[in-house]
């Protein structure tokens, strides 16, 4: 019988565990998706909106703030291709602050455009947190931490309630939390409200995996571009499904960023990769990623096969994880985010902290394509002049920034 790892115990306890978990090995908890609370929810309201009163509600239903909606989703079609921005110093990595729109030029294919559109770091953030919430990744950080991580969901959720309760800051700061297994389901809307916060920690918190899968890709694309999926969990809809915008549908002044939690491993979403990087491509969204699954590769990649087991990508080898690894990497790089494998709990706080540097400091910018519909990928490059003598300053600075713009088709 072929398995993937090379040790006979280690293949038959993971692989007993992909199958039998939490009956096996993990202490059993609460096995349902996920659990609603008993009493209805009010709706949070986007950026800028005010609370309607109880008396209005009840006249008329508001439609949910995260451009969730629904009815038909109408999709806007721009010509301003939107950029967010860092630069640093590349020899001690401090962030430059303090900069004008003056300091900036944008290149497409080599070729310079006027920057239409400028705001500096002082604008609040928004922000979509998207957590895999698997079975496979809390395998992986139970045999990862030798067992100490109790019910393996510490690598999941230690990030995500240190990003909620540290990173983002109500009110000026609007969050959003998407959990995927097989599929994706928005747990609550853009919100400002930390009672609203604390209740997607709880849910987290008293629910468990229940699904081998790991769709990253669909939940990316749900994230950026909008689709339909799971209604918002604490919104308690009648509906069971819902139509959803993406960021890319958000037109104010505020910076936009993701923050990802996940092993990057993707089991079998309708899309696939090439697509999934298209998409994070032309959003224009830096994604700022935590690698989980890391120690468990380290403690165990060289006793895996190089192909997956019986199960495919929910039994992973060598070179799933891998190329998982590269995916994750791709994607931080040519959005403008950032990168962050953990192997092991005491760099969370240092890398969470440089996630909050980067998307506290993102200079947001824009140009306009025309009406160009080539069809093709055109390179992007932002340039920097700190101290404005009419000299690039490239030897000296990095800008981390989206990579490429991919028109459409007329």
């Amino acid at each position: 019988m072929k398995v993937s790892f090379v040790s006979r115990s280690a293949a038959f306890a993971l692989a007993l565990a992909f199958v039998l978990m939490p009956a096996s090995g993990l202490p059993a908890r609460a096995q349902s998706r996920r659990t609603p609370p008993q009493q209805p929810q009010k709706k949070n309201t986007r950026p800028g909106e005010q609370q309607p009163t109880d008396e209005q509600q009840q006249q008329q239903q508001p439609v949910p703030p995260d451009a969730v909606k629904e009815t038909e989703v109408v999709k806007v079609s721009s010509n301003i291709v939107q950029i967010e921005a860092v630069v640093y110093d590349k020899k001690s990595g401090k962030i430059v602050q303090g900069l004008k729109k003056e300091n900036f030029a944008v290149f497409e294919d080599g070729v310079q455009k006027e920057i239409t559109n400028f705001s500096t770091p002082d604008a609040p953030i928004t922000v979509a947190l998207v957590l895999e919430y698997s079975r496979l990744g809390q395998v992986q950080a139970y045999y990862g931490s030798s067992g100490t991580d109790r019910f393996g969901m510490e690598e999941m959720l230690g990030p995500t309630i240190s990003f909620l309760q540290q990173v983002v800051k109500p009110p000026q700061d609007y969050v959003s939390v998407i959990a995927y297994d097989m599929r994706a389901t928005p747990l609550t809307d853009f919100t400002n409200d930390p009672a609203r916060i604390n209740q997607v920690i709880n849910l987290l918190l008293v629910n468990q995996p229940v699904s081998n899968e790991a769709n990253l890709f669909d939940a990316l694309k749900l994230t950026l571009v909008g689709g339909r999926a799971d209604s918002v969990v604490l919104e308690n809809s009648k509906e069971s499904r819902a139509d959803y915008g993406g960021m890319v549908d958000i037109r104010d002044n505020r910076r936009k960023a993701i923050f990802l939690i996940t092993t990057g491993i993707d089991t079998f979403s309708k899309i696939n990769y090439d697509q999934a990087r298209k998409i994070v491509q032309n959003a224009g969204v830096p994604i700022y990623i935590i690698g989980t699954g890391e120690l468990f590769f380290k403690k165990y990649g060289d006793q895996m096969s190089p192909e997956d087991g019986l199960g495919g990508a929910t039994t992973p080898g060598r070179m799933t994880m891998l190329q998982a690894r590269n995916a994750l990497r791709t994607f931080a790089d040519e959005s403008g985010g950032a990168y962050f494998p953990i192997t092991f709990a005491g760099e969370l706080p240092s890398a969470l902290q440089s996630i909050n540097a980067l998307m506290r400091n993102q200079y947001s910018l824009a140009y306009s394509v025309g009406e160009r519909r080539d069809g093709k990928r055109h390179k992007i490059e932002v340039k920097v002049d700190v101290d404005g003598d009419g000299k690039f300053d490239d030897k000296e600075y990095v800008v981390k920034a989206r990579q490429f713009f991919n028109a459409p088709k007329s």
